[in-house]
């Protein structure tokens, strides 16, 4: 097996255990942890050592994880690589039970921009946290990935809407709760359904449980991630928005890691991801809060040291890109459509959607042909509106140099997307380049 092919499989593994933030965060860990990191816990204090890698978590599903360099940070600066653990998706309200026409159904919020056609006629299962008091009555929580399909939401017969191919609205609250079974209870009432099925599934796990007090839910498709095409040139998925640069983030650092094992590091690498994304960032543990600034914050020592520092850093904020779609090309600039496994794409907005700038667009695109790959450019359509990252608020928040980057994919924000099996690939090359040769000038 080649490197890049090892490198899709584990992309591949990394999707499939990853059903929500809290799973993806988890796995990273995980993987962070039999690479010699070590946990560190935000209420403690410090003390660090040159060479050795470390991880916070907050809340479940947000990390930050680096490797400190042997130079002191405010003379070598942080080479940061930045992502979103949160996909857009279908969350479970809190008193979610329905009874209808004889149906039990979970009502559903939508979180983030849903494309929500391709929800429809999907096995979908459970997974996320779920907060319970044990036999002892002490508060804890554990992670439920349900795997198997046990909820559909079905589409309504063509023959009962003949203009469902032209003109199909969805009302979020009445056509998108899913269908859970047949209503085998004789209460009026079913509110403690979902709970109490929570807590049995919990004690079959091996937790101990008395009630289950909440959670943070997600429906997911069941469907296993998949290389497609003739060639196989394609990797289909759920939440490739962003896991995808997730993983490719993380391999990069721990890639780094392997090759300087005999000659450490000088500068500091980091990676952060954070929950949120989606909604805005606006949260403890989203970007626009102080996680990644107080952890380098505890990194430089004091405030000349830290302003030092984030002059000689740069963040790399990687987010999946539009692929120009061969039946909509006109939904294009036509110098600005990225191709599938032609390169990750330097994302460009002159209205700040984007952080790139000249300076760090150059900078980005030197890392690629260090690591000989190619890239691309994405500048949305003047007519049209831009999503945004994490990179503007990085930016805003840090006063460090951020260039916003990502692979190319289709079907963004639906529940199966599509990206090159390359791509990923040469983003990963590039962040590698980044890593072990930038200065910091």
């Amino acid at each position: 097996m080649t490197q890049q092919a090892a490198f899709n499989q584990g992309l591949i593994n990394f999707l499939q255990s990853s059903p929500s933030p809290a799973h993806a965060v988890t796995t990273m860990v995980a993987q962070l942890e039999e690479a010699g990191y070590q946990a560190l816990n935000e209420s403690e204090e410090w003390q660090l050592q040159p060479g050795q890698g470390y991880w916070i978590v907050r809340g479940g599903r947000s990390l930050v994880a680096f490797r400190l360099g042997d130079k002191p940070v405010a003379e070598s600066g942080v080479r940061m690589m930045g992502a979103h653990t949160d996909s857009p998706c279908l969350k479970v309200k809190p008193k979610a039970e329905l009874l209808r026409q004889g149906y039990l159904q979970l009502g559903v919020e939508v979180y983030g921009g849903v494309l929500m056609h391709p929800w429809f006629d999907r096995d979908l299962s459970l997974a996320g946290q779920v907060h319970f008091r044990n036999e002892s009555g002490k508060l804890t929580s554990a992670l439920l990935d349900v795997v198997k399909p046990i909820a559909i939401i079905p589409s309504l017969a063509i023959h009962l809407n003949r203009e469902a191919n032209k003109n199909s609205e969805i009302n979020a609250q009445l056509h998108l709760p899913p269908v859970l079974g047949l209503d085998a209870s004789d209460d009026a009432s079913p509110s403690l359904v979902l709970r109490e099925w929570l807590a049995t599934w919990l004690r079959k796990a091996g937790h101990s449980v008395a009630e289950v007090v909440d959670y943070d839910l997600c429906f997911y498709d069941t469907q296993p991630p998949a290389l497609v095409g003739l060639e196989q040139e394609f990797i289909s998925s759920a939440r490739l928005d962003n896991l995808l640069s997730c993983y490719t983030g993380l391999h990069a650092l721990l890639a780094v890691d392997k090759l300087a094992t005999n000659k450490p590091q000088a500068a500091t690498s980091l990676l952060v991801c954070n929950d949120h994304e989606e909604v805005g960032s606006s949260s403890a543990i989203g970007a626009e809060g102080p996680f990644l600034e107080s952890v380098l914050r505890r990194l430089s020592g004091d405030e000349q040291k830290y302003q030092r520092m984030m002059a000689r850093s740069m963040l790399i904020s990687c987010d999946n890109a539009h692929a120009i779609h061969p039946n909509y090309a006109d939904k294009h600039d036509e110098n600005h459509g990225p191709k599938i496994n032609a390169g990750p794409v330097i994302k460009v907005n002159a209205n700040q959607r984007y952080a790139t700038n000249s300076e760090t667009s150059a900078l980005f695109s030197s890392f690629c042909d260090m690591a000989k790959v190619p890239y691309q450019h994405f500048v949305v359509r003047a007519d049209m509106g831009c999503g945004s990252t994490i990179g503007p608020i990085a930016a805003t928040k840090l006063g460090v140099r951020v260039v916003d980057v990502g692979a190319p994919q289709w079907s963004m924000h639906s529940i199966r997307e599509t990206a090159g099996t390359k791509d990923a690939w040469y983003l990963g090359q590039a962040l590698q380049a980044f890593i072990s040769t930038w200065d910091g000038e």
